[in-house]
């Protein structure tokens, strides 16, 4: 227990920070005048003031954080915060004269911040302007990562930033360090993060959209979220311009942060393009919409220039684990959908705000497959794991080949729990994959056209879980339940 003390204070401290987060919607409420400005300043008071509770009884507790802190308190972060985020959402209902369930509120907050997408909301259209807003810039705040925020702009937590930093970061590299100190490794990633988002903006704002509607599709385009404020998601839009932008955001979200704060920072690009991973990550992504595109063209769904618009986004966005749609693709001939679904599992880069198990993963179990077979051949033969020019440490082999074993698990036994309350198959277990990949989308009853509000309470529960597990990368989540964490 003493070990909780420490973190508990910096956790005081960032729900503080996150509280004024809610300054965002309060004023596109206020200026929208949508009716439901009291709503935020309460839930910024209860925030702050459970945030200023928990630090000032904590405050004595300073210590530099050690790796197991980090575990605690990304973990502590990820399943506390979407409880903040949640409460507005509920308080604006009540403002509307409507009941919106803790359940759901949870889920739909948790969804936000992890950007997975899946929502239990209807009538998008008509919900207050704030709403809608505090959903997509949860997703924004969430892509890159919120304790990499903290450690970028908040110093004077006097904790070890490094361990934030390894805890938080998604994907099997996690101690590469770009700037000699890790706070500058943090800002540079926000700052490219930051240029991307406004890029956006800018582009959704010229091709056309209300500011807005491109300020809302900007924060869950470059996060590669997916929420939207339409009901019909990106198709309420009806133009292939839009629809190319945030295709190219989407590419280019999906690959490694770092490589273009590295490429930026020394004034060539050479780096970027030599880098195995971005141009896995790409060649996966343009191919599979290629395919998908000839698919739908070769089959007779749609006419060529159809099937180029509607297969491409469409799998694009499904496998950089977005989960903007432009038609209901279930419809489709039923290879697309279930190809696009396990695409959503791979075709992010490690560093990206993608989920999934990155890229980076697929190469190392690719290169050690490789390795085994030539080894059946030559047994004397010595073959290291090579990636990027670098012999691949045992221990990252290991730690790759121990995460799918765990995930693979994870996805079989969410998926056997939904099966257990006679949820069908196809929308189990595509549920529970589109929770843990942070996808959003899945098949069957959660398919494209449909909400995850026709799930039961505790089948809602189940993927929330899958969801928090998917944005931890269930390792993290998982060394907390073991006796051996816990021990001095």
């Amino acid at each position: 227990m003493r070990d909780l003390f420490p973190v508990l204070r910096v956790l005081g401290v960032l729900l503080v920070f996150f509280a004024f987060s809610m300054s965002v919607p309060l004023t596109a409420s206020w200026f929208a005048q949508d009716g439901v400005w009291q709503a935020w300043p309460t839930a910024m008071g209860v925030t702050v003031m459970v945030g200023l509770v928990v630090w000032f009884c904590m405050r004595h507790h300073r210590q530099e954080l050690q790796p197991r802190h980090g575990v605690i308190l990304v973990t502590l972060v990820w399943v506390c915060l979407p409880l903040s985020a949640a409460l507005p959402m509920m308080l604006v209902y009540n403002h509307m004269g409507l009941e919106l369930p803790f359940t759901y509120a949870y889920f739909e907050a948790v969804s936000g911040l992890t950007t997975t997408g899946s929502s239990v909301l209807s009538h998008l259209d008509t919900l207050p302007v704030s709403l809608n807003i505090w959903r997509t810039f949860l997703q924004w705040l969430g892509g890159m990562g919120i304790l990499i925020l903290a450690v970028a702009i908040m110093p004077l937590l006097g904790v070890g930033g490094s361990q934030l930093f390894r805890a938080e970061a998604a994907g099997p590299v996690k101690d590469t360090k770009l700037t000699p100190r890790i706070t500058g490794t943090a800002k540079g990633l926000w700052g490219v993060y930051a240029i991307f988002s406004v890029s956006c903006f800018g582009a959704f704002w010229l091709g056309g959209m209300a500011p807005l509607d491109a300020l809302m599709h900007m924060f869950t385009t470059v996060s590669l979220g997916g929420f939207s404020a339409h009901d019909t998601s990106f198709a309420f839009f009806q133009s292939p311009l839009l629809e190319a932008i945030a295709f190219v955001f989407m590419v280019a979200a999906s690959c490694n942060f770092a490589l273009y704060f590295i490429a930026l920072r020394k004034g060539h690009w050479r780096g970027f393009w030599q880098d195995p991973e971005m141009r896995a990550t790409v060649g996966v992504l343009l191919g599979a919409s290629v395919l998908v595109a000839l698919l739908l063209w070769a089959k007779g769904v749609y006419s060529p220039a159809d099937a180029v618009r509607f297969g491409m986004f469409n799998a694009v966005s499904m496998a950089t684990t977005t989960g903007f749609a432009t038609t209901d693709f279930l419809a489709w001939p039923v290879f697309a959908p279930v190809f696009m679904l396990i695409l959503s599992g791979m075709a992010t880069s490690a560093g990206s705000t993608g989920g999934g198990i990155k890229m980076m993963r697929v190469l190392i179990l690719f290169s050690q497959a490789r390795r085994e077979l030539t080894r059946l051949v030559h047994p004397r033969a010595v073959q290291p794991v090579v990636l990027s020019g670098r012999v691949v440490d045992s221990r990252m082999i290991f730690a790759v080949m121990a995460f799918m074993l765990v995930y693979g698990g994870t996805i079989v036994l969410l998926s056997m729990v939904l099966m257990l309350t006679d949820l069908d198959p196809v929308t189990a277990f595509s549920a529970v994959v589109a929770s843990v990949h942070c996808v959003g989308i899945g098949l069957g009853k959660v398919g494209p056209a449909s909400t995850y509000a026709s799930l039961t309470d505790f089948q809602i529960w189940v993927c929330t879980l899958g969801m928090l597990l998917g944005r931890l990368e269930i390792l993290s989540f998982l060394a907390l339940l073991t006796p051996a964490f816990w021990r001095r």
